[in-house]
């Protein structure tokens, strides 16, 4: 598992995944396998409360290691309504082998959509 060199990347392909979360588990969104020469550039999370009539609590974290570090946690989502967990102006890297997971506290009422940008760098 490394860090891929991002001064001459190879190619860069943006991508957007949205995920119903229809558990009250953590689940991941977004992997970055541990060889794929890659590094994903997270430009935005949004969390959207599909339940019309009750909030919902969200959790996002980068697992990595085998431990869960938090970027957001036990958020509130009011019922119809839209949170941002991360922005453009607050990316961050998904190294190799990291992955996005997310964790509501109902299950069926919170989707996730993520946008960002896969960085490859070809190994020589």
């Amino acid at each position: 598992m490394t860090a891929p060199n991002l001064k001459n990347p190879t190619s860069i392909v943006g991508f957007t995944t949205i995920v119903g979360i229809s558990t009250t588990d953590m689940v991941g969104i977004v992997t970055n396998l541990s060889d794929s020469n890659s590094s994903y550039k997270i430009n935005c999370i949004f969390a959207a409360n599909v339940d019309g009539s009750s909030a919902v609590d969200i959790s996002v974290s980068i697992l990595r290691n085998s431990i869960d570090g938090y970027i957001a946690k036990t958020i509130a989502v009011p019922a119809d309504a839209t949170q941002v967990i991360s922005t453009k102006e607050t990316y961050f890297y998904l190294e190799e082998g990291d992955e996005l997971r997310a964790q509501a506290s109902s299950a069926n009422d919170i989707d996730i959509t993520v946008s960002g940008e896969i960085i490859y760098q070809e190994i020589l």
